[in-house]
């Protein structure tokens, strides 16, 4: 018997079902790679960020998730370059699903038992999403900014119900606006975390590097 169609399970129904010591032999999700392109960019090279945005109460599946993955990848890496952005995807498919495994061929109705036993076997993992909770971000450089808009038009095709595609007010995946970043990278206050980036408070000793010091 093959894999029910999605549809079966796009509703979030009962309570999540992770796996654990109790519940095993659960399959492997099908998206296994959750950032693709260029994951050790600077937080200054990059500050365009756009959201694809959850507008239901539903249930992905990880092979959605990972047909959605590829599509972004492979219209970016064509567009601007496998080095011209950084995709991650934000939400994960620990939900596992169960299917009470039916018999159809003849004579079916003397061996199986019906409803008798009917809690299902693990069949395949989901990702529980919330209203308003964001699928995957890319972040890449303004001049791209039409192509990342086009390669998430293209990945909603793949999700069921409705995604909102939303450009971020921050500077790539920090959590500053650019505003911000722009006031607090000219006064010298930006401490490089890779992809993020912390700002110098006014606490602490008096040091060379220091904005307090007076020369």
């Amino acid at each position: 018997m093959g894999r029910r169609p999605a549809r079966c399970y796009r509703y979030c129904k009962n309570k999540p079902y992770i796996k654990s010591r109790y519940l095993r032999g659960v399959p492997d999700p099908k998206i296994r790679i959750y950032e693709v392109g260029n994951k050790l960019a600077p937080h200054e090279l990059f500050p365009l960020c756009i959201h694809l945005v959850s507008g239901e109460y539903e249930q992905l599946s990880s092979e959605a998730l990972e047909a959605a993955r590829i599509v972004v990848n492979k219209y970016m890496t064509k567009m601007a370059g496998k080095e011209g952005f950084h995709l991650r995807m934000r939400c994960h498919p620990y939900h596992v699903l169960r299917i009470n495994k039916m018999l159809s061929c003849a004579g079916a109705d003397r061996l199986q038992t019906g409803m008798r036993h009917a809690f299902g076997k693990p069949q395949g993992l989901t990702a529980r999403v919330n209203i308003g909770q964001i699928i995957l971000s890319v972040r890449s450089k303004d001049s791209n900014r039409a192509h990342v808009i086009e390669a998430m038009r293209r990945c909603k095709f793949k999700f069921p119900g409705r995604q909102n595609i939303v450009e971020s007010r921050n500077w790539g995946f920090t959590d500053l606006s650019r505003d911000e970043y722009i006031r607090y990278r000219d006064q010298g206050r930006l401490i490089n975390q890779g992809v993020f980036c912390k700002v110098k408070n006014f606490r602490g000793p008096l040091k060379a590097d220091s904005i307090l010091r007076a020369d």
